[in-house]
């Protein structure tokens, strides 16, 4: 019997950081909120990307990581991972984000408005990921992140509506023809 998809936490910028990159700070720091999130064309509401040149847009609105593959690093690094960790807007529970094709569309929501989602691309870890994630404490983390090839999924926005932590997540539109996120991303 198929666990049915669940959009466990919803996370938007809780603040912005200091950072060593180009830009100077980071948005990375996303934290889960309660109650309904609007979500528009370029994301959710309340929600930043600090380096506009290399995240967001209309085709990384969104970024979605899945409960069962922060599990494994919890185990790896031998601490918790919650929501939000990652950097991610979405954590999800039961469904297969590494396996999901791109093109394919995510309904959040049972309503006749409920958001619709499209897998776009892969996430690509960058070196201000690894100072968010790593600090002192795990040097190598783009290289681990990259070899456990679970990057994690962009979203482009199709239909904007409100998402709350606990919305089911339907796949309503399929593309078996298309790659995975996850071959796209051992493919770069």
């Amino acid at each position: 019997m198929e666990r049915m998809a669940i959009l466990q936490s919803v996370c938007v910028v809780h603040s912005l950081h200091p950072d060593d990159g180009g830009v100077g700070v980071t948005a990375i720091d996303k934290q889960p909120v309660s109650g309904p999130v609007k979500v528009r064309k370029l994301g959710l509401y309340g929600d930043v990307q600090a380096d506009r040149q290399f995240h967001g847009g209309p085709n990384q609105a969104v970024y979605a990581y899945a409960q069962e593959n922060a599990d494994h690093w919890a185990a790896e690094l031998g601490r918790e991972i919650p929501p939000g960790w990652f950097g991610e807007n979405l954590r999800t529970t039961g469904l297969d984000v590494t396996g999901a094709h791109i093109g394919e569309h995510w309904q959040i929501g049972d309503s006749a408005f409920a958001v619709i989602l499209e897998v776009t691309d892969p996430r690509i870890p960058c070196q201000t990921f690894a100072r968010w994630v790593g600090g002192e404490h795990v040097h190598d983390w783009v290289e681990r992140f990259t070899a456990h090839g679970h990057p994690g999924a962009y979203l482009k926005v199709v239909r904007p509506g409100n998402i709350t932590a606990g919305d089911p997540i339907h796949i309503v539109r399929e593309r078996p023809d298309a790659p995975t996120i996850g071959q796209v991303f051992r493919a770069q």
